[in-house]
C-alpha cells in the first residue's frame, strides 16, 4: 500500500502526464497511418541502404580508434608511470570500448546479413510503435482513472526482462561457439586416431578377403552336399504326403457315413421335438387360463385391500387433528401456568426487595437521626449568630435527606432492574 500510495500523483499532474501520453499516442498512430509497408519499391531505397551502411561503418570505424587509442594509452602508462589507481582506470576503459566494440561489431554483422529492403524491418518497427501505442494509451487511461501508472512499469519490467533473456540467448550462444571450437579441435584429434585405425582394419580387410576365397570354395563343396540332401528329403516328403493324402481320403469316407448317419438322427429328433412342442402348446393354454383366473381374483384382493386402506387413511387423520387440537390445549394450559408461575416468582422477588429496601432506610432514619429518631432540642439560648448556625445546619440536613432519598430512589430502581 505504500508502494502504491508513493506512486500515486496529484491530479493536476496526472492531467498533466495524460494530456503529453495522448498527444504521444495520436503522433504514434499518424506514423503508424504514413509508414510504408517497405522500402523495396522506392526510387531511393538504394540510397537509404548505403545512408545506414555508411552509419554503421562509422560508428565501427570511430569505436576501432577509440579502442586503438585505449590501447595506446594503457601501454603508455604501463611504460611511464607505476600509479595502480591510473592503470587501474585504463585497464576498465579499455575493457569497456572493448564491450562496446564487440557488440557494435555483432550488430554490424547481423545488420549485413539482413536486408533492410524486406518487410520483416518495417513489420518490426510497427510492432514495436504498435507495443509503445497500446502501452501508452494504457498509462493513459490509469492516469486518468486511477492517477497511477501501474502499467508502464509492468511494461518496462517485461521488456528488461525479455532484454535479460536475450543477453543470455547471446551468451548461451557465444559460449556454443567456443564449445563448436572445441569440439572441432576433439573432432581433428579423433579423425587422425580414426584414420591410424582405418589403415589397421584396412589390413585386417585384406586378411579376410582371403579367408573369404578359402571359405567360398569351402561352402561349394557344402553346397553341393547340401543339395543332394535336399533332393533326398525332397522325395521322402513326397513320398510321406502320398501316404497322408491315402489317410485323409479314408477318413472323408467314413465322415460321409457318419454325416448320413446323423442327418438320419436329425429327421427323428425332429419328429419327435413337433410332438414334444404341441404338448406344450396345449399345456401353455392351460397355464394362461389358469394365470388369468388367478389375475382376476388377486386384483378383487387388491381392490379389497384398497378401500380398507383409504379407510384406515381416513381414520387416521380424523385422529391425528384430534391428537392436534389436545396438544394445542395441553400447550396452552402450559403456558398459562408458566405465566402464573413466573407472576408469583416476581412478586416474591419484589416483596423480599421491598423489605430490604424498608430495612436499608430505618437503619439510614436511625444513624442519621431523621423523623421519629431525631435528637430532641434543648433550650433556646444564645439567638442571633448560633440561631443563623442552627438554620445553616437545618438546611444541610435537609440537603442530605434529599441526597438520600435520591440516593434510596436510584437503589430501588437498580434493584428493580436486577429483579426484573
Amino acid at each position: 500500500m505504500s508502494t502504491m500510495e508513493e506512486r500515486l500523483l496529484r491530479a493536476v499532474d496526472a492531467i498533466h502526464c495524460a494530456t503529453v501520453f495522448e498527444d504521444c499516442v495520436d503522433q504514434l498512430a499518424i506514423l503508424g497511418r504514413i509508414m510504408p509497408a517497405s522500402f523495396e519499391f522506392r526510387p531511393d531505397a538504394q540510397e537509404i541502404v548505403r545512408s545506414e551502411i555508411d552509419q554503421l561503418v562509422d560508428g565501427q570505424q570511430q569505436l576501432e580508434n577509440k579502442f586503438q587509442s585505449a590501447l595506446e594509452t594503457k601501454a603508455a602508462l604501463n611504460s611511464k608511470t607505476k600509479n595502480s589507481a591510473k592503470l587501474r582506470a585504463a585497464s576498465e576503459g579499455v575493457n569497456t570500448i572493448g564491450g562496446d566494440l564487440k557488440n557494435s561489431t555483432h550488430v554490424f554483422g547481423r545488420s549485413l546479413r539482413q536486408n533492410p529492403l524486406t518487410t520483416d524491418n518495417i513489420q518490426k518497427i510497427q510492432d514495436d510503435r504498435g507495443f509503445v501505442e497500446v502501452v501508452m494509451t494504457s498509462t493513459m487511461a490509469e492516469l486518468a482513472q486511477n492517477r497511477s501508472f501501474e502499467t508502464l512499469v509492468k511494461a518496462v519490467r517485461a521488456a528488461k526482462q525479455r532484454k535479460a533473456s536475450l543477453q543470455m540467448t547471446i551468451q548461451k550462444e557465444e559460449d556454443g561457439r567456443k564449445r563448436v571450437k572445441q569440439l572441432q579441435k576433439q573432432i581433428q584429434d579423433v579423425k587422425v586416431e580414426k584414420e591410424s585405425e582405418l589403415q589397421q582394419r584396412n589390413e585386417m580387410i585384406s586378411h579376410l578377403k582371403d579367408q573369404l576365397q578359402e571359405m567360398k570354395a569351402k561352402s561349394n563343396m557344402e553346397g553341393k552336399y547340401i543339395k543332394k540332401c535336399a533332393e533326398v528329403a525332397v522325395a521322402q516328403t513326397q513320398k510321406r504326403c502320398m501316404l497322408s493324402e491315402k489317410e485323409l481320403k479314408d477318413e472323408a469316407e467314413k465322415l460321409t457315413n457318419k454325416i448320413d448317419e446323423e442327418n438320419r438322427a436329425n429327421a427323428e429328433i425332429e419328429s419327435y421335438l413337433r410332438a414334444h412342442v404341441s404338448d406344450l402348446t396345449k399345456k401353455q393354454e392351460y397355464w394362461m387360463e389358469k394365470f388369468e383366473k388367478d389375475k382376476d381374483a388377486k386384483q378383487h384382493e387388491l381392490d379389497v385391500l384398497k378401500a380398507s386402506k383409504a379407510n384406515d387413511l381416513a381414520r387416521l387423520q380424523e385422529l391425528t387433528k384430534l391428537y392436534k387440537e389436545y396438544e394445542q390445549v395441553v400447550v396452552e394450559d402450559r403456558i398459562e401456568k408458566e405465566k402464573v408461575r413466573r407472576k408469583e416468582e416476581q412478586e416474591g422477588i419484589e416483596l423480599r426487595a421491598c423489605i430490604k429496601l424498608q430495612a436499608w432506610w430505618r437503619g439510614v432514619m436511625v444513624r442519621k437521626g431523621f423523623g421519629a429518631f431525631a435528637k430532641k432540642k434543648k433550650g433556646k439560648k444564645g439567638k442571633g449568630k448560633k440561631g443563623k448556625g442552627k438554620e445553616e445546619k437545618e438546611v444541610k440536613a435537609k440537603k442530605s435527606v434529599t441526597g438520600v432519598w435520591y440516593s434510596t430512589t436510584a437503589v430501588w430502581r437498580y434493584l428493580c432492574t436486577v429483579l426484573t
